[in-house]
Formats: structure tokens, sequence, C-alpha cells
């Protein structure tokens, strides 16, 4: 840290010095863009001299700063997706400060896009492999069971491949679940699901923005190898009392924001969801077992946020975000007794300072922390043997971060900044019997580890035909007497053919410094996330991507407000850990070893690589919105002691991946939406053939005075799969399913209310879920013949849910 902040010190002197003698008879615009009504900041407002390409964008606070030649006139315009474009005109004799109220756009109107009106288009960014979805977007698109799932929308697109049915697993460009950043008002949420992946923890009515990034990542990002997934909460509205809620089929939700005093220079947030499916639940599974089995489970999130303007210099803001699942049964016919929990908690604390029209700064205190435990006890039927399972997995951070925003020109927009996590790890697994319950420690010893990084980052424009985003991350991991430095370089760009098309190219760089333990590959909460150590390197990834953007401004109102990307990518990834053959976290009576065996004997390291090709076609306003997304794929793992050292397809490798979304205003009143997804089947270990496997044993004759004689031997047989030598040959059937909804708007007078009416897997498709093998005719006492079963989970679920706004 001190290192990193020494060098942001001398960045500012030598470029301020640069700058001093470049730059004369200049002037500055700067100011907030904020939401009429509300006053919520905007985040990415495109602020530009109409009919040119001088110009630039709100960064997360919605700050903006503009540095142009003196002049009698100059005329801005402010244009963001959703809401009207305004623009401002005032001489430029001085530096001064302009802010701006944006109105949200009228639901029906027809996008009117000319080349003077979109401000930065995808063709004009120099960032590429990202997707911004609007949250008023997000929210119409038909969701399992009513619940608008953020990162369930985010498998629709293309490069993310979707996990099991239903679930809300990411796997971006042939990346892991642990392999993705996901960040909460800039803390780090670690397992970002409910239900044991079916819903994610993200609440849609107290989301302001998400972006995913899947390759060509900025400097300020740092820590995973595959995507960056980042969103920011409400600010709350600073005029008035507002709220809006849900009622579905197994949760309800609740959104209050407002504000604090009566200046207008504070407000709230406050949003919380809870499921009732113990409560549903409850009374179905009594009457099937008479009692004899009693189950619950429950989840829980809340989010809260709050802000004060100190001054127009200095702002401060404060969110959270809590989270709980638990899951509880007990079945007395069988002596068991088990409870489950897992959850997030989140707080962010910061401080935004303006030092100058041109300089904004961000300090951020972060605290985040994920806990996983499981107790479970049972006692045996016959032997009345007791047995016990102690399952802990846990990582506490506390962060400091710091980040400048510099605006010397229009040519550049410079990010630079610092970072330190303190990381705490507590992985813990151990199954015990009888006497050796007492003689476990309950102290769990924990890994503690720091990691930090400094970055810096230039959007440059040279020309009017050239954008380049170039970067260094220097970032450094620490773990007892073992530090490992990595530089990690950055750069993309874009080269403009014409006014709306452009070609792109990137390379990134990445190092990830934790690890998700998982025996499932479907990231559920009994994954241990472990640190690197001396023996266990730090996971890394290069990727390189080239592609075109397209822009259509013009033609019929259908194709206007259209954007076209189409990508490559190859993409490298280096000391990857499984675990080994047959091995397992689990513990099995010893307790005087619980708590200090190391991890590392159970895993082995390996290398994988990833290359395809990616299309989008989006249109994000409009009477029609929506996108028709198309990904073919290849991923492949090596590891030397596991599949003989051969190369193996990965369980969520996936040739074809499309989705087709589509969201129609049919008026002011009803809303339909549509969605259509395709993937090829799933790479598995399946079992390639059955046998019995026999052990001797012997019968006795006992005479009158109570001897035994042998009278024979027997074979006690039991059947046993043989998985062969080769892992994961088999291909799932493929996957597919259509989604339908139509929602029913009514505008009161006080408040807005909406019936949303959907399908889930309208054709009831049978997907694959797992396969077993088992007895043809098991009734049968002919020999029985063994077949492959598919089991499936969902058929057509439809759901209907009641929000409303006020």
């Amino acid at each position: 840290m001190r290192f990193g902040l020494y060098a942001l010190v001398s960045f500012f002197y030598l470029y301020n010095n640069v700058w001093a003698q470049k730059v004369t008879n200049r002037a500055t615009i700067s100011g907030y863009v904020r939401e009429i009504g509300s006053q919520e900041a905007l985040i990415g407002v495109n602020v530009y001299i109409p009919g040119t390409t001088t110009g630039t964008t709100t960064n997360t606070y919605g700050f903006y700063s503009l540095t142009l030649p003196a002049q009698d006139s100059v005329r801005l315009a402010y244009s963001f997706v959703g809401y009207e474009t305004v623009t401002r005109a005032s001489q430029l004799r001085a530096n001064q400060t302009i802010s701006v109220a944006l109105t949200p756009g009228r639901a029906l109107a027809e996008v009117n896009v000319t080349a003077e009106s979109t401000g930065e288009k995808v063709s004009e960014s120099a960032q590429m492999s990202a997707i911004d979805i609007p949250i008023a977007q997000i929210k119409k698109i038909p969701a399992f069971l009513g619940e608008k799932d953020v990162l369930k929308v985010l498998q629709l697109m293309p490069g993310v491949q979707k996990g099991s049915e239903g679930q809300t697993g990411i796997y971006v460009r042939g990346g892991g679940p642990d392999q993705n950043l996901i960040i909460l008002d800039d803390a780090v949420v670690y397992n970002a699901s409910h239900l044991f992946g079916f819903f994610s923890v993200f609440n849609g009515d107290a989301i302001k923005s998400v972006e995913l990034i899947k390759g060509g990542f900025p400097a300020r990002y740092g820590g995973r190898l595959s995507s960056v997934i980042e969103m920011n909460l409400k600010d709350g509205n600073r005029e008035k009392l507002h709220g809006e809620g849900g009622i579905g089929l197994i949760a309800s939700r609740l959104t209050l924001e407002g504000p604090l005093t009566k200046n207008k220079k504070s407000s709230f947030l406050i949003s919380g969801r809870r499921t009732y499916l113990d409560i549903l639940a409850a009374p179905l599974i009594n009457a099937e077992t008479r009692g004899q089995t009693k189950i619950g489970y429950f989840f829980y999130d809340l989010n809260a946020k709050a802000n004060y303007d100190l001054s127009d210099k200095d702002k401060l803001y404060l969110s959270g975000y809590f989270g709980r699942d638990k899951f509880h049964a007990r079945d007395r016919t069988q002596n068991t007794d088990t409870d489950l929990s897992w959850g997030n908690a989140t707080s962010t604390l910061r401080w935004n300072h303006l030092f100058s029209q041109k300089l904004f700064s961000n300090l951020s205190l972060i605290y985040s922390d994920y806990k996983f435990q499981i107790a479970s006890i049972e006692r045996g039927t016959v032997d009345n043997q007791l047995y016990s399972l102690q399952y802990n997995s846990g990582i506490r951070d506390f962060s400091l971060k710091y980040d400048f925003d510099y605006y010397p020109s229009p040519e550049h927009s410079v990010k630079v900044g610092v970072q330190g996590t303190y990381h705490r790890f507590t992985p813990s697994a151990v199954v015990l019997q009888n006497s050796a319950i007492n003689q476990l420690n309950s102290t769990i010893n924990t890994i503690d580890v720091t990691e930090s990084g400094v970055y810096a980052e230039d959007i440059w424009r040279p020309s009017s035909r050239w954008r380049i985003n170039g970067g260094l991350r220097l970032s450094y991991f620490q773990q007892k007497d073992v530090g490992y430095f990595r530089p990690e370089p950055r750069l993309s760009g874009a080269y403009t053919l014409r006014p709306d098309l452009s070609v792109k190219a990137s390379y990134a760089l990445m190092n990830q410094y934790v690890h998700l333990l998982s025996n499932t590959g479907i990231g559920l909460p009994t994954d241990l996330w472990v640190p690197t150590t001396d023996r266990v390197k730090p996971q890394q990834s290069q990727q390189v991507a080239v592609g075109i953007a397209k822009d259509f401004t013009t033609g019929s109102s259908f194709t206007k407000g259209l954007a076209l990307t189409i990508e490559g990518y190859y993409k490298t990834m280096d000391n990857i850990i499984n675990y080994k053959e047959g091995a397992s976290f689990l513990l099995i009576n010893d307790p005087t070893s619980a708590n200090s065996v190391r991890w590392e004997d159970n895993v082995t390291a390996g290398r994988g690589w990833s290359y395809g090709a990616e299309f989008l076609l989006q249109k994000k306003v409009g009477r029609f919105s929506g996108w028709a997304g198309y990904t073919l794929s290849w991923t492949q793992w090596q590891f030397a002691e596991l599949n003989n050292g051969r190369p193996y397809y990965p369980r969520y490798d996936r040739r074809h991946d499309v989705s087709l979304v589509g969201i129609y205003e049919l008026n002011k009143r009803i809303t339909l939406s549509a969605t259509w997804v395709y993937g090829t089947g799933n790479a598995l270990t399946m079992p390639i053939s059955r046998y019995d496997a026999y052990r001797a044993g012997a019968s006795y004759l006992y005479d009158n005075d109570g001897r035994g004689i042998i009278q024979s031997l027997l074979q006690n047989s039991r059947p046993v799969d043989d998985y062969g030598t080769q892992r994961n040959r088999f291909r799932a059937e493929p996957y597919h399913r259509f989604d339908v909804s139509i929602q029913f708007h009514k505008q009161k007078k006080h408040h807005e209310r909406t019936w949303e009416i959907s399908m889930y897997n309208l054709y009831n498709r049978r997907n694959p879920y797992f396969y077993r093998l088992e007895a043809v005719d098991p009734l049968s006492t002919e020999p029985s013949r063994i077949g492959l079963f598919r089991y499936s989970v969902f058929p057509i679920v439809p759901s209907v849910s009641y929000n409303f706004k006020f």
C-alpha cells in the first residue's frame, strides 16, 4: 500500500507538469448528471459536442469533466439509454460547473437515432467484450417462478455458459464460477446464490446498474481470470419517499427510498426480500411423513444504503448487503438431525472528493464476509454408533481502496488507484464417530494472507479514428514467508472504419490468488475457498480478442438503435487446480489432525485453454427490444495426475449456445416478452459398465452343544460401476426451453401496479439434470438389463406475481 500511494503521487506530479506545458488557453466544464425527480446519479451518460467525436462519459458517481479550447459558445449534449437527450449551450471563457437532470423516456416512444444524438456508440468505445443491460429491461424478461434475477439474465448473453437446469452459475469463456469477480458497491461477493443455486442474492429493485466484462479488462480490475460483474446499488430518492415491491409464489420483496433531510443533500434506500418456502412446504411434508420428518428452508436478503453531501466537493456513501440461507432437516425414523446455513455480509464506506474540476477521487473502506456451516448428527439404528459431521468454509476481507479519475483533455481520460485486502480463510471439514467427537478441538485454524495492487490506465484518443485503452496493473500477494509479484499489462483499442463501424482488438493478462475447491463443479455453497500458498501458485490467464462493432443509425424504426458485435477470442489458463482422483476435504475419524491437515495434499495443478466466436445483436430501447446471441466455443483442461495426463473437456464445455430475447410494448398497459435458449449438452463422466463384486463369507451350522461348524463359503455381491479411464467422454442431451410472460400495467393516481403471468419451459422440455445406471426391469426374476436413465427437474412451471410502485 505504501508503495502504491507513492506511485500515485509521483504519477500525478509528472502528469500535471507535462500537461501544464502542453495545454494553454483552455477551460473545463464539469458537473454531475442525475435523474430528474429522484436525483439518482446516472452512470455512463455520454457528454459530447454534437457533430464531433469530442466527448466523455460520467463515472460511477455521475461525475464528468471535459476540457476544451476557450470559446464564445459551446453546445453540449447529454445522452443516455432510456432517457431523453438534453443539450446545454454556454460561453466557455473560464472553468464552470454544469449539472444536468435527465428525464426518463416514454416506454412506447420509438427511438430517434441520428449520428448526432447517440453520443458514444458501441463502435466508438475502446472497450470490447463488455455488456450492460438496462435494469428496466431485466424486469421485463420472463423469470423462473417470477423472481427477476440479474445473473440469470447474464446467462442469456454470448460467451456466458449456463450451469445446471435453473441454476445461477456463471461460466465465462471456459472459466469456472470462482473466476468471476462479482462486485456490489466495491465489495466482493463470494457466493452469489440462494436455494443451492436456483436464485441469486441480488434484488433487482435495489440495483441501479449492471455490467459484464468478458475480456479486454481495464487495469482497474484484478484478482480473477474470466469476468467482472460490477453492480451498483441505487443511491435513493432525494426528493420524496418512493417504494416498490412484489409478491410472488415463493418470495416477497419491498424497497423504500427517500430523503434523509429536507435540503435534498441526502437520501436512503432499504430493500428486503424473504422466501416463505418453509411456511408453504411444512404442511405437505408433515402430512406425507405423519410428522416423522421435519424440513424447513428459507432465505432472506437485505440491502441498505445512505448518502450525504458534505459539501459541493465532498460526498459520503455507506452501503451494505446482508443475506442468509437456512436449512434444517430432522428425521425421527433415521435418527438424523442436520442444519445448514450460508450467507454473505458486505459493507462499504466511500468518500468522494473533488480536488479540482479535472481530478475526482474516491476512497473506500470495504468489508466482505462469507460463511458456510453444516452441523449433522446421526445415530445408527443397528450399531447405535453416533456420527457427527462438522463442515465450515469461510472467507473474510478487509479492504482499503483509493481511486482517482483525471481528465486532462478530451483526448485523455486517466484512471489510477491502489487497493489492499487482508483475507482470512477458515476451511475445515471433519466426520467423527462416537468417542472421537469429544476429542475435536473446536478452534479452527485460520489462514491469513494479504493481496494488493496498484494500477494506471488511460483512454486515449490520438485521432478521430482511434480510441485506445492502455493500462498496467501491478499485483502482489503475501502468505507467510511466500510472496508473489505479478505485472498485468492490459491493452484494447478500436479503429473507426466509418462513423458506425469499427474493428477492435484487446489483450489482457490476469492473476487470481484465491481458489475454489469443488467436487461437483456446479458452484454449491459446500465448495471451499482457499488461498494461494507456497505449494499452490496463483492462477494466470492470457486472453486475446478481435472483433467488429456496428451501430445501425439509419433505416426503419425496427433497425434504428440496433448494435452488432462479433468477436473471436483465445484464452489460456495456467495453474488452475482440481481435486486429485478420489481426494476429498473430509477427514474421517481423525480429530487430532482435523485442523492441521494441508489441503494442498489433495489437489493437483494443471492448465486449460478456451477459444471461440461470439455474435450479439442487441436493441436496448424502443417499442421492441431485446437481443439475439450465439456462441461457438471449445474448452479443454489438462492435469498431469488426471485422465492419464490427457486433455479433456470440462463439464461446462459447450459447443453451441443460442439465446433469443424479445420484449414488445403492445401498449401502455400490456408488455409481452419471451426467451428461447439452446445449448449443447454438458460433458459428463458416466459409467461404461456395471458388474458385481464378490467377497467371501462363511456360513455356520450349530450342533446341540453350540459348537459352530463351517457349512460352506458364500459369495456376497454388490454392484460396482466402471467409469473407464477417460473423463467426461459422455455428452448429455442438448438443453433448450422456451419462456414467455405477459405483464398488465395499471397506473393509479398515487401508485402503479403490475400483474405478471409467466410460463417457464412452455413446451415442457424434459432437460437432463443428471443420469444414472439402473435396472431396466427391477421386478423381473431374470438377470436384469442395465440402462441409462435421464432425470429432469423442471417441467412447465407457471407463475403469477404482483408488483407495485408508489
